[in-house]
């Protein structure tokens, strides 16, 4: 089907669900980028304490990201459920965020329990716990 003959809906469901597969994505390359900076970590002999905290600054930086992520999700539900009734306003992804905004707290309880996902804590936890490991079988 030609993209002319595609409701402006569905045009932004097609939009939304290619940023969110690309959030995906990049959620993954953060998470590669923690092993290969916990590995460089660990051949330089850097201090484990500057690991552990560039660790969770990209567990952090992970979390905002799927928050975000989970914000595009809300809307292509949103859609698909609109689309099955023929009763959504397409193009209104912002509109609908600022409506339902948390405050600062809000969002940072927001961010922090994306963090917190099996899926997003994975490989972060596995790793600062490899770490702590480290550090005390080093101590003995």
């Amino acid at each position: 089907m030609p993209n002319s003959e595609i409701s402006p809906p569905g045009q932004e469901w097609i939009t939304l669900q290619n940023n969110y597969e690309q959030y995906e994505k990049t959620a993954l390359l953060i998470k590669l980028m923690a092993i290969v900076l916990c590995v460089i970590g660990f051949v330089l002999a850097l201090h484990e304490v500057v690991i552990a905290l560039l660790l969770l600054v990209l567990w952090l930086q992970e979390g905002i990201f799927r928050t975000a992520q989970a914000r595009l999700g809300v809307r292509i539900l949103h859609l698909e459920q609109g689309l099955r009734t023929s009763e959504v306003a397409a193009f209104q992804l912002h509109s609908e965020w600022l409506a339902s905004r948390p405050g600062i707290l809000g969002l940072l309880v927001e961010y922090g329990a994306s963090a917190l996902r099996p899926t997003v804590a994975f490989p972060y936890a596995v790793l600062l716990i490899l770490l702590g490991l480290l550090v005390v079988s080093a101590g003995s």
